[in-house]
């Protein structure tokens, strides 16, 4: 193991949920306004997954007041405070930038189907 995967094994955040493309999720994020800091939470779907360690990012998007909002959250960043997962979708493509072209009901997809019944 190298200098890099030693520092990069360090800023790794612990017991992340799975996360898959076509996951409904909330984001808690830290939020600083002057000298105050308080939690704002983001609910959307994840579009976009990018691995890479500690760098690995994913874009969750929601619409708000009918406009499609997009963010990008690093995973291991500590802003981000935790990540819960809402529902899961049944999807057969790791980018889902298509969902950007729909509204309504074009934009809904097949939940999964959960094992505990």
């Amino acid at each position: 193991m190298n200098v890099m995967e030693k520092v990069d094994s360090r800023s790794l955040k612990e017991g992340l949920p799975p996360l898959r493309a076509g996951d409904t999720v909330k984001v808690h994020v830290k939020v600083k306004e002057g000298d105050k800091e308080r939690v704002q939470v983001f609910e959307g779907m994840i579009i976009a997954l990018k691995h890479g360690g500690p760098r690995a990012t994913m874009t969750v998007r929601k619409t708000s007041f009918g406009h499609g909002v997009e963010r990008i959250f690093p995973l291991h960043a500590p802003t981000v405070e935790k990540i819960e997962v809402l529902r899961s979708h049944h999807v057969r493509r790791a980018k889902l930038y298509y969902m950007r072209g729909r509204k309504g009901k074009a934009a809904r997809l097949k939940e999964e189907r959960s094992t505990t019944s």
